[in-house]
């Protein structure tokens, strides 16, 4: 009887235990204390007006991606002859040289 009694009292406490963790727990289901409440005076032809120009107007290229080109009217013999010039006197290093 006594380990009976023991068992039913354990059983009771860890149903209450669990009651009690549920209860603080419970919120609605759709999780409505995310929600963000604002108040607008704007009309939604005005707000579909606005997207459908920034839709026209964005460009669908990423930020940073556009890449400059030059054209170059120099000889590729003179830039060499002009590069190991520079080399001769000192004004770049050359190789593993700091």
């Amino acid at each position: 009887m006594n380990n009976t009694a023991r068992f039913l009292s354990i059983a009771a406490v860890a149903a209450v235990a669990a009651f009690a963790s549920f209860g603080a727990q419970a919120d609605e289901a759709d999780a409505s204390q995310f929600a963000t409440k604002f108040e607008t005076n704007r009309t939604r032809a005005e707000v579909q007006a606005e997207a459908a120009t920034v839709a026209q107007t964005r460009s669908i290229e990423p930020a940073g991606s556009r890449v400059v080109t030059y054209k170059s009217t120099a000889d590729r013999a003179a830039v060499r002859a002009q590069a190991a010039e520079a080399v001769r006197t000192g004004q770049i290093s050359s190789g593993e040289r700091g």
